[in-house]
């Protein structure tokens, strides 16, 4: 007989690490309704929000909650939840090593390096400027790299600073500007417009818009609308850091 206090503990582990890593909604329950009917029990009820998640079993005096009270993108954590559901499945782990290994992906989250991080960043603005631009300037490209590394490196900052939502991106955004204009200003670019399209893109909420529009076609709409409300406040932050800098130069 299955404990059912580890079960609904171990269930509600495993959609705060997907919710926190930034997984749909449909996923999350999806999810979390496999490891409750691979444990024997068929009659789960599964309620999550961008905040919180409910699980319990129908007809039983189980039911627990958890409080989700952050929220980023990392498709790593989910990926490697989703792998552990299946081998749950596949019965090659029980229930108590689910739990364990669920606890410690949470109290150990892979992350890459700093300055790989950065790295990236800075290879995404350049090519992300080529692309929706389409204008190969040879200029502006080593520009756009820098300046999107800037921004994503200050905003990553300010994150673990601050821990105030959309602060962040605001800050970012205000240094990858800041960034892009100087180096128009000492001769090192020369489309200002060019460098910040491609410099913006590591900010950009691209996986939380997909993410909320998806939950709302899967009929999750308070999620859907929850999840497109930050995304577009995000968005607008960003927005707001660039114009006041354009605005001041």
């Amino acid at each position: 007989m299955v404990d059912r206090n580890e079960l609904l503990d171990t269930c509600l582990l495993a959609g705060r690490i997907m919710i926190e890593g930034g997984s749909e909604m449909y996923r999350v329950e999806d999810t979390m309704t496999r490891i409750v009917n691979n444990a024997g029990e068929n009659d789960a009820v599964i309620f999550s929000t961008p905040t919180g998640i409910f699980a319990g079993i129908r007809n039983e005096p189980y039911m627990q909650l958890r409080q989700i009270s952050t929220r980023d993108i990392d498709m790593e954590r989910i990926a490697r939840v989703n792998s552990l559901s299946r081998q749950f499945a596949e019965h090659k782990i029980t229930l108590s090593q689910l739990h364990t290994a669920l606890a410690h992906l949470d109290n150990n989250i892979p992350y890459f390096p700093m300055w790989m991080q950065i790295l990236g960043a800075a290879v995404l603005s350049a090519l992300l400027m080529v692309i929706f631009t389409q204008q190969y300037d040879w200029y502006d490209i080593p520009l756009a790299g820098v300046a999107g590394a800037v921004g994503f490196a200050v905003a990553v900052y300010v994150r673990h600073l601050a821990k105030i939502k959309f602060v962040s991106e605001l800050t970012g955004s205000l240094a990858l500007a800041l960034t892009a204009l100087l180096g128009v200003r000492l001769g090192l670019g020369h489309n200002i417009d060019n460098i910040l399209i491609g410099a913006v893109m590591p900010l950009v909420p691209g996986v939380a818009i997909t993410n909320s529009i998806r939950d709302l076609l899967a009929g999750h709409l308070l999620t859907g609308m929850a999840r497109g409300m930050e995304a577009i406040l995000t968005a607008s932050a960003i927005g707001f850091g660039i114009a006041v800098v354009i605005s001041m130069g």
